[in-house]
């Protein structure tokens, strides 16, 4: 296993590479994708200007949300092995240095999100940064093992803030988008947290398996993925979807399910099999819902109405 120590002894020569890393560009590729859908599928127009300026914020947003959790878990990152790597622990770049950069990009984002597009975009980007740093990295995390449950809520709105950067205002569709990322970051990184349990135990971070045990984080993980099927086919009731959208959820949902109850009767308690793929599957099943919206949209396909 790689620590901490073996990169202590490297030269800390900062790259582009490495900031560029603090930004998490996997986690912001997923906060762009739902953006977009929620752009695209909000009522009404906007030019392309400021769609590009909103998405380009809420991209920045997000990225520096990572870069800042990254400073205030450093310590943390540093001996786990998922994350000794990143460009702190490895000494590429000081904590100081990518806290100013990650605040610095975060006043900037909702600066120009406030001033080129609308200020409720920027007041609910504003928000996602506040929540996912402050209450979910400095106050959650370390505290509670609902820890992702409540912090999902950073990660969830994307899609509200690429509404409101077209309508200027909230209503009951954009809602819903965000309810299907709540609902599905519980299992999505709890699959994780099952076959990476050892790493949060060393780094003392109380992640549902190692303060409830595994067979708890199961039964949670099946419970959220029952919940989140039929909550993942609701866009098509609520005049977002249509019957592509409708169809595709059913599908993925269902085989999200099928996934879940296998990592609940996973018997190999050491590899967590069952638990990768689910963890997988969960990507697949985020990706192809929203993928839907936005095929559905560019397609010109008509919506099966609003039905609640």
């Amino acid at each position: 296993m790689t620590s901490a120590a073996t990169y202590a002894v490297q030269p800390r020569v900062a790259t582009a590479g490495d900031y560029f890393a603090l930004l998490k560009p996997r986690v912001m590729s997923l906060v762009i994708f739902t953006g977009v859908a929620g752009l695209l599928v909000a009522p009404g127009s906007i030019d392309l200007l400021t769609a590009f300026t909103a998405l380009l914020c809420i991209a920045v947003g997000a990225g520096a949300s990572g870069a800042l959790n990254m400073a205030y878990d450093s310590d943390i990152d540093a001996v786990m092995a998922r994350t000794v790597a990143r460009p702190i622990p490895r000494g590429a770049v000081a904590r100081e240095e990518a806290l100013a950069f990650g605040w610095t990009l975060s006043v900037g984002s909702v600066a120009f999100m406030g001033l080129f597009v609308n200020y409720l975009a920027a007041a609910l980007l504003a928000f996602t940064i506040f929540f996912y740093v402050v209450v979910y990295t400095l106050w959650l995390k370390r505290r509670t093992p609902q820890n992702i449950v409540i912090g999902g809520l950073s990660g969830a709105l994307p899609p509200a803030i690429g509404w409101a950067a077209v309508t200027g205002s909230l209503s009951l569709p954009p809602l819903v988008l965000v309810a299907i990322i709540f609902m599905w970051t519980p299992p999505h990184f709890w699959a994780l947290a099952l076959y990476r349990s050892g790493d949060y135990a060393r780094a003392g971070v109380p992640m549902m398996p190692v303060v409830r045990g595994k067979a708890s984080t199961r039964n949670q993980i099946l419970v959220y993925s029952l919940l989140l099927a039929p909550l993942g086919m609701l866009p098509a009731f609520v005049g977002l979807g249509g019957w592509l959208y409708l169809i595709c959820a059913a599908v993925v949902g269902g085989w999200l399910v099928w996934e879940a109850v296998a990592t609940w009767r996973e018997t190999d308690q050491e590899k967590e099999p069952a638990a990768r793929r689910l963890f997988g599957i969960s990507l697949a099943y985020v990706f192809v819902l929203f993928a839907m919206l936005i095929a559905e949209h560019l397609l010109g396909l008509v919506p099966l109405g609003t039905w609640i």
